[in-house]
């Protein structure tokens, strides 16, 4: 199996602000718009494989109620990251897993954010606009705020053009 293209164990200073400054659902809810953009890809591939789009429920899920259950969250993220590695290849269905992973583990980790956006980008074959619109409404594309470009991290743009506990 290829080993991956980037990296996101060392983010910018920039970055690290964003995520602390910015609502830790509003985090969520942007990787979560990230990895739908490119989980079609996952779909067509494996169809019957339920994982990254119930790693999304899950977040979803916390998002709407703000409950926290680390037991949860981490099955899901798991579960899908298990689901990438059986694609094998690196490709769009298995970068689109990793950024359904990366994505709920954002209830969690605020930075895990990272991931699914950074994975939107590496999950799209070249020339495909799905995972990157310049659409307006493209929320990915936009940032966890309004107005803000996805960051590159390890290259990856570049090449590619209140929480409770029970």
């Amino acid at each position: 199996m290829a080993k991956s293209k980037f990296s996101i164990t060392k983010l910018d200073a920039a970055t690290v602000a964003l995520t602390e400054q910015t609502d830790h659902r509003t985090l969520g809810v942007w990787a979560k718009a990230c990895a739908e953009r490119v989980l079609p890809y996952f779909e067509q591939e494996r169809s019957d494989d339920p994982r990254p789009r119930q790693a999304l429920v899950t977040l979803q899920a916390w998002i709407d109620t703000g409950i926290f259950k680390m037991a949860v969250i981490r099955k899901a993220s798991l579960d899908s990251h298990a689901a990438a590695r059986e694609v094998g290849a690196d490709n769009p269905a298995r970068s689109a897993a990793r950024a359904a992973g990366q994505a709920v583990a954002t209830a969690h980790v605020r930075t895990h954010c990272m991931g699914g956006a950074i994975l939107r980008l590496a999950g799209r074959p070249p020339g495909d606009d799905r995972g990157g619109g310049r659409r307006s409404g493209d929320r990915c594309r936009r940032g966890p705020r309004a107005g803000l470009a996805v960051p590159t991290v390890g290259g990856v743009g570049e090449s590619r053009g209140g929480v409770r506990e029970r």
